[in-house]
């Protein structure tokens, strides 16, 4: 095992907001007084890429976090919150604008919908100036997604972030679909444009769904690969994940673990996958050493970095220390 090389995350922080059930009045559940005329919110750091830098600072990669960090009183929780995890703010860009906020509904089962209060809000306002003040030559990998490639007008600039990058480093790319705020058609046209740039491709079934809703995985995956990605993971909750290396497919099982929530799992699984690639000396190109096994030891090990973030509240993916030893290596082969 190496140390990880210097991975770069470029993206949003979200204030997530959920029902507080332990508030100083009593509540009737779902953070409600009982009159129903209050509602008690507890806001925790999140947003899908700085989750991802925070999930891949816990785990040990020396991670840098480009972002538009607001002044505000999220802004200053988020800034705390990645300091803490270790993630690295230097290229981190100071930003006049308020911070996005997101308000989490929160079902029987831990599944999240969430209710979106982003116009006007730093993490979409990103120049062109304050991206080229970061160096991405020293970085093993650069991954993005999520709001930073939809929302205008900063969208086009991190796509062009990605693309001059890859000459040097590996691109990562996780969609995660937000149709709440952005037409589904949106991330149908653009997400070719990712492929192309992108080596490897982290979905879940929910995004799957939007992106392809009558396609299996399997065709699904082999249209990613026809537009240019390697490695696409799709990510099925309990049931683990399904990769596909340049078609060869590979399933790994879920984790079993008592769920508190689901927020953020997903962000902690791609820290998992890149963490672990990492570690193995299997970034920094165009994955051209990458094999099915490693395929299989890094989703597993992501696996579980994702069944304890679910085992906690809200986005708070685990320090290396909670992962112990070894990965598990159980999988089945298809597509050979």
């Amino acid at each position: 095992m190496q140390s990880p090389r210097h991975v770069t995350v470029l993206g949003e922080c979200v204030a997530d907001a959920f029902a507080d059930s332990k508030s100083e009045f009593p509540l009737t559940g779902a953070g409600l007084s009982p009159d129903g005329r209050n509602l008690s919110l507890r806001v925790l750091p999140g947003g899908g890429p700085a989750n991802t830098a925070v999930g891949l600072a816990r785990l040990g990669t020396p991670t840098r976090f480009l972002a538009r960090l607001s002044g505000d009183v999220f802004g200053r929780l988020f800034r705390a919150h990645l300091l803490e995890s270790g993630v690295d703010l230097s290229d981190a860009a100071e930003a006049a604008e308020p911070s996005t906020l997101a308000v989490a509904d929160v079902d029987s089962e831990g599944q999240a919908s969430y209710s979106f209060h982003a116009e006007g809000t730093a993490d979409w306002q990103w120049t062109r100036e304050e991206l080229a003040r970061a160096d991405l030559l020293t970085s093993s990998c650069v991954h993005s997604g999520s709001l930073a490639l939809v929302r205008e007008p900063g969208g086009p600039l991190v796509e062009e972030l990605l693309t001059e990058a890859r000459p040097h480093s590996t691109v990562s790319v996780d969609p995660n679909i937000r149709t709440a705020l952005v037409d589904p058609a949106v991330y149908r046209e653009r997400l070719p444009r990712w492929c192309a740039v992108a080596d490897i491709l982290r979905l879940s079934e929910d995004d799957l769904d939007v992106i392809a809703p009558d396609s299996t995985v399997e065709a699904a995956c082999d249209g990613f690969h026809t537009e240019g990605a390697r490695l696409v993971v799709v990510t099925r909750g309990a049931h683990g994940a399904i990769a596909s290396l340049d078609g060869q497919r590979v399933t790994v099982p879920g984790v079993p673990t008592g769920v508190v929530d689901t927020v953020g799992a997903g962000d902690a699984f791609t820290a998992g996958l890149l963490h672990h690639l990492g570690t193995r000396g299997l970034l920094g190109g165009r994955l051209d050493s990458l094999e099915a096994a490693d395929v299989v030891e890094a989703c597993a090990y992501a696996v579980r970095v994702a069944a304890l973030t679910c085992a906690v509240a809200g986005p708070n993916p685990p320090w290396a220390d909670q992962l112990g030893q070894g990965c598990g290596s159980a999988y089945t082969a298809a597509g050979q």
